[in-house]
């Protein structure tokens, strides 16, 4: 066993030490209003879980091969040091190499990809100005050198993608919603990416036509595994169904209140479940089955509620099987929660049963964390977005994880997980102004790890956080980051050893895992879950 994790569910109200944590991630991700939307989904369980998370250990690290550049500190880091002396400009890298990539001016959030093509997201409001405004098209026909073939406008693509674009490959839709900062409502677009070098819009009309706006809210989204629904959810909890059947006339078919907060989410094969996830670090499962049927007026009942305190701002679930037994791989976006492996068989009573984290992510290397992260902006080493290799019986797990960059984790036996390479890209130091659709280059205004608090927190009240490790010779830079490290949002995408990637400051990447640490499954499918 390489991870540890140690669990405890209780049916009570949060400890003081949650609600600390609560508080804190509360002052930073709550947006300043709440949109109008329908009743909440009702709940028929009354089924709460509470449970805390402590990753012992780290995964396992990898072994780099020859020709590697690894890391000088500990499994995920970029030390002050590396940021200061410009070691962290040439990159890190162990069994992956990189063999091309678009810079432009930046990846946004979020990118998505189908067949030959990458799409960029775009980030407000510089999507609004300069020679390529909205979403860029990618053409990676020649992994080695892609090119941009065309920019895409409409007023979602320039209004901000945030972490909504997403593609349905049997249906080959691109789907993404405006989100100026961190929610939005009212836009949605969809195109034909048939070919996917040219996409071609859909819906002139609803969702598009400013004088038509779809009754939605949104900051991040996703399909169902039919492609006949566009799942679009607000930070503010409001989830809502989006009917696809006609993409040239996207319908809201369903919308509730889920809570005080949503996030991303994650869809059973089948689509008659949803997980979707919480900003105050948890999920909750809700029956889809009606709406997946569409029922007249359907109801979308609450079957359980998940909560934990090791990691915040949860980002999204990757629905998989092992043997026919159904998990989740839940990827928290803040603080040190890592990537949680949950077993889904009883919808109402899910169990965390382990966790994947960095070594920089463990508790008593919060305060090492904060050293070298302070300067680089509002978030340090947090995951964020993964994708399995395959839904059944995965092989495989590659994520962006913020300035950690991209880790790949050899999966085969979910509860002895081993990482077996990473890439984290060359940091663009002080270069903040060539790329203004990073959100890395716009969150520098600020140089304080913010994401980091609840962390610090729990290590603090948990007596793991030494002051004095915490300092460094970069610990002054509270206002000002110098992108002295990239930020890896995006979800990899699996293309047999390559990974398509999309990180802040680098943009689109083509990475080349090597043969001796993966071998790809016949029936590989990249898989984020929605």
């Amino acid at each position: 066993m390489v991870w540890g994790t140690a669990v405890r569910r209780r049916r009570t109200v949060a400890s003081h030490r949650r609600a600390a944590i609560v508080c804190a991630a509360l002052a930073l991700v709550l947006p300043a209003g709440i949109a109008a939307a329908g009743p909440p989904a009702p709940d028929t369980s009354g089924v709460v879980q509470e449970a805390d998370v402590m990753g012992a250990a780290a995964a396992a690290p990898a072994d780099c091969g020859p020709g590697s550049r690894p890391e000088t500190g500990m499994q995920g880091d970029v030390p002050a040091a590396d940021r200061d002396n410009g070691r962290s400009t040439e990159g890190y890298d162990c069994n992956i190499t990189r063999i091309g990539g678009f810079a432009g001016a930046g990846a946004g959030i979020v990118s998505a990809s189908y067949d030959h093509c990458a799409y960029m997201g775009s980030l407000f409001p510089t999507s609004l100005v300069g020679p390529s405004t909205g979403v860029q098209v990618v053409d990676v026909s020649d992994p080695a050198n892609p090119v941009s073939t065309t920019t895409l406008t409409e007023p979602a693509m320039v209004a901000g993608t945030w972490e909504s674009l997403k593609v349905h490959p049997g249906r080959k839709l691109l789907v993404g919603t405006g989100v100026p900062l961190n929610f939005g409502g009212g836009l949605l677009s969809v195109y034909d990416i048939s070919d996917c070098a040219h996409p071609r819009l859909l819906n002139p009309g609803p969702g598009t036509d400013l004088r038509m706006p779809l009754p939605i809210t949104a900051h991040e989204g996703g399909f169902s595994p039919d492609g006949r629904t566009y799942w679009s959810s607000g930070t503010e909890g409001v989830l809502s169904a989006v009917d696809l059947a006609d993409p040239a006339n996207p319908r809201v078919i369903w919308q509730g209140w889920i809570g005080l907060s949503g996030h991303g989410i994650g869809v059973r094969p089948d689509g008659n479940r949803l997980y979707l996830s919480n900003n105050f670090g948890g999920l909750t499962v809700l029956d889809t089955s009606a709406v997946q049927r569409r029922d007249p007026a359907p109801q979308v009942p609450q079957l359980a509620k998940m909560s934990w305190t090791d990691g915040w701002a949860t980002q999204h679930s990757i629905p998989v099987t092992y043997d026919g037994h159904p998990y989740l791989f839940t990827v928290d976006e803040g603080g040190s929660g890592g990537v949680k492996l949950i077993d889904v068989a009883d919808d109402a009573n899910p169990a965390i049963v382990n966790s994947i984290k960095l070594e920089i992510n463990l508790p008593q290397n919060i305060d090492s964390q904060v050293a070298s992260g302070m300067g680089g902006s509002a978030f340090a080493y947090e995951s964020h977005y993964c994708a399995a290799d395959r839904p059944a019986d995965p092989t495989a797990l590659a994520c962006g994880w913020t300035s950690s960059g991209i880790r790949v984790f050899d999966v085969s036996d979910p509860f002895d997980v081993r990482e077996v390479g990473y890439f984290n890209p060359p940091a663009m130091t002080d270069r903040n102004l060539e790329r203004p659709n990073s959100s890395h280059a716009w969150a520098s205004l600020l140089g304080v790890p913010a994401l980091s608090a609840p962390a610090v927190l729990q290590a603090a009240i948990g007596g793991q956080f030494d002051p004095a490790q915490a300092q460094s010779p970069r610990s002054g830079m509270v206002v000002g980051g110098d992108l002295s490290s990239d930020w890896c949002f995006s979800p990899p995408e699996w293309r047999g050893n390559d990974l398509w990637v999309s990180c802040s400051d680098n943009g689109f990447m083509t990475l080349r895992l090597s043969d001796d640490v993966y071998t790809p499954p016949a029936d590989q499918q990249s898989t984020i879950g929605s």
